[in-house]
């Protein structure tokens, strides 16, 4: 006598909208995880824009002091806390995905540092370096010290 197999679950790709009641219930791995890709993208996108005004920053004296003059004054009709606004984004992109990639590079290292406790902590760890610093240095980017 045979036994039938069970049937197997259905599995169906879900869009973006059925996916958002359950982006609540993410472990704190998962948004490490997810933070790391939108930072990615943000960084990549942004890249132009970074080397940009990187290049105008060292360039000369002049370019310099009208570089400051648009975080400090606005440009045309762009308010300057919007520059410093973009900015701040920028910065926290780049140190949240160095320490999540940090970390990423640490559990493909450590395979014993995989296990879900020590992800889930290592993934708060995450949050606790990049957001103070980046409320630190954008202290600093606002002029708050």
């Amino acid at each position: 006598m045979k036994n039938s197999p069970t049937p197997r679950r259905e599995h169906r790709n879900i869009s973006l909208l059925q996916l958002l009641p359950y982006i609540a219930r993410f472990p704190a791995s998962a948004w490490v995880s997810l933070m790391h890709r939108v930072s990615g993208v943000l960084l990549f996108l942004l890249l132009p824009v970074i080397i940009w005004v990187f290049d105008l920053s060292i360039s000369s004296e002049i370019s310099f002091e009208k570089l400051k003059s648009g975080f400090e004054n606005g440009a045309g009709f762009v308010p300057g806390w919007f520059f410093k606004l973009l900015a701040l984004a920028v910065l926290w992109a780049f140190l949240h995905h160095l320490v999540a990639g940090l970390r990423f590079l640490l559990l493909d290292v450590n395979h014993h540092a995989v296990d879900k406790q020590r992800s889930g902590r290592s993934a708060r760890w995450v949050f606790f370096i990049s957001i103070p610093l980046t409320v630190v240095l954008g202290a600093r980017i606002f002029g708050v010290y």
